[in-house]
């Protein structure tokens, strides 16, 4: 417990920049020659003309405050001007105060440097601090005490805001949206032409005894838009009232009940069929490692973005073509809303693979772009030999004879003509 105590402050806290370190160093200064300078005007007021006793007195004071500086500096790490500025001298190894002896031997070569010579001591040893072969910004006087300079003002937090809406996957190329896949436009049906109203149903005058005489009667030869030819059958059939025909015009009489006649076949009207959903087959649990295609009702091929073709090819020989969002995981399943037509569940010895691990879609420019879903795992792109993790949420653009590891399985990338 006693040794984790001791090596936090040497891990948990970053090297002091040499900037704030010279703050720290004049803030120190001035804080005490102001003592001195006090001290000197109150001895001078005290005892008159005695130079030689008043210097005794500012020398004395001078060493008084080195050493309450130096025991500063070896017992806790501070002094005015480094906690002032938020820094602390550690031990290089352990991360604890350094101690009195080692703070001495540090003060006393800081005294030296700040001798009256133009300024050339504090420069060398700003000049050893900053080519220290350790990148720890220690200076000789540091090497000489074991000691490191460490800030220790608190880091700032910064709350991350998460999105969990669904992600458009970007091409960092291109740097264009993947739009939304294509949906057929509503068909509207023409207006049926303007025709003659009939005339209104109204009862027959005649006695109901009368009606088996009507069939005697020809049909008026006057009407003979009443069967209009098969080939000019309207989309939508004449509204006409069953039983009674129309009257000729410029004469009023009651209607006559007219010999019942079979209506022409007439076309249904086209009605317009919903754009089909998109149908998601889930993974069967017996078969992890089966690649599952959306199709969809109406047979139709997906439009693939003009550009090069992408074949994907996984550790365990199984291969195809991208012509859209593809998933891969442990079970794989879309957010909603999503335009997925591939789902590929990877079966995972060690269980390195997510649920939904990470996805691969072509871009309208003929690029791959593959993204990491938040794993747990993370998933690793290979180019050249050279690996490097993918960031969550940050797509990635797929070139030829690149490899892509989900967990424990890995996917090969070729792009064909």
């Amino acid at each position: 417990m006693t040794q984790q105590q001791a090596d936090a402050p040497a891990t948990t806290y970053p090297v002091a920049e040499l900037e704030r370190r010279f703050y720290a160093f004049a803030i120190d200064r001035l804080v005490t020659w102001g003592l001195y300078l006090l001290l000197g005007l109150g001895a001078w007021l005290a005892l008159g003309d005695e130079p030689w006793v008043i210097a005794g007195i500012v020398g004395g004071a001078m060493v008084v405050g080195w050493l309450v500086l130096a025991v500063m500096t070896g017992v806790s790490g501070n002094t005015p001007g480094k906690s002032a500025v938020g820094l602390r001298v550690v031990h290089h190894g352990t991360g604890t105060p350094i101690g009195v002896g080692p703070a001495l031997g540090r003060s006393l070569v800081l005294a030296a440097a700040s001798l009256p010579t133009f300024g050339i001591g504090l420069a060398t040893l700003a000049w050893t601090a900053v080519e220290d072969r350790g990148r720890q910004r220690r200076g000789w006087h540091d090497h000489l005490a074991s000691s490191v300079v460490v800030d220790v003002r608190p880091a700032e937090v910064v709350a991350e805001t998460v999105d969990d809406s669904p992600r458009h996957v970007v091409n960092l190329t291109a740097m264009r949206l993947i739009p939304a896949p294509a949906v057929e436009p509503p068909v509207f049906q023409a207006p049926p032409p303007p025709t003659r109203p009939a005339p209104e149903a109204r009862a027959p005058q005649a006695p109901a005894p009368q009606a088996p005489a009507a069939p005697q009667r020809p049909p008026a030869p006057q009407q003979p838009q009443a069967h209009p030819a098969p080939q000019r059958t309207p989309a939508y059939p004449t509204p006409q009232v069953p039983g009674f025909a129309p009257a000729p015009e410029g004469r009023q009489h009651p209607p006559v009940p007219a010999r019942p006649q079979q209506p022409p076949a007439q076309q249904p009207p086209a009605q317009h069929q919903p754009a089909p959903q998109p149908v998601i087959q889930r993974p069967s649990v017996d078969d992890p490692g089966r690649t599952v295609v959306r199709s969809r009702p109406d047979g139709a091929t997906p439009a693939r973005p003009a550009g090069p073709r992408w074949r994907v090819t996984f550790d365990d020989g199984h291969s195809f073509v991208v012509e859209g969002m593809v998933l891969v995981g442990r079970r794989p399943e879309p957010r909603s809303g999503e335009p997925v037509w591939h789902l590929v569940p990877l079966a995972s010895a060690d269980m390195s693979v997510s649920k939904t691990h990470a996805q691969f879609s072509p871009a309208p420019d003929g690029a791959l772009v593959v993204m990491d879903r938040g794993s747990t795992n993370g998933s690793t792109l290979t180019r050249k030999g050279v690996s490097r993790q993918l960031s969550p949420g940050k797509p990635a653009t797929l070139v030829d004879g690149d490899t892509v590891a989900f967990g424990d399985r890995s996917m090969d990338v070729r792009r064909e003509a």
